[in-house]
């Protein structure tokens, strides 16, 4: 398989070979690159890929990935719980 080939970012199948195009394109803090390939904004929440890309940033920044900034991911919960008999009922109408 080729590297460049290789899924960063699962949610919104982003490849390795995107993330570097784009951070050569100027995109280079990891809110640029959300905005930009939506990265990050998939149902993980950036779970996943962020160490990845945060990685990426650092080799190319040639910086510790503690020194990039990243704001802390915001977990949204449902308000709810909603019991699957209900959606049963909802589907027989």
């Amino acid at each position: 398989m080729n590297e460049e080939n290789i899924v960063v970012c699962r949610c919104e199948d982003i490849t390795l070979r995107e993330l570097r195009e784009a951070i050569k394109e100027g995109y280079d803090s990891w809110d640029k690159l959300k905005r930009y390939l939506r990265i990050g904004m998939g149902p993980c929440g950036g779970k996943t890929c962020r160490l990845l890309v945060l990685r990426e940033l650092a080799m190319v920044k040639n910086v510790p990935i503690s020194k990039l900034y990243v704001r802390k991911t915001v977990v949204r919960p449902p308000i709810r719980s909603v019991p699957f008999n209900a959606l049963e009922k909802e589907a027989s109408l």
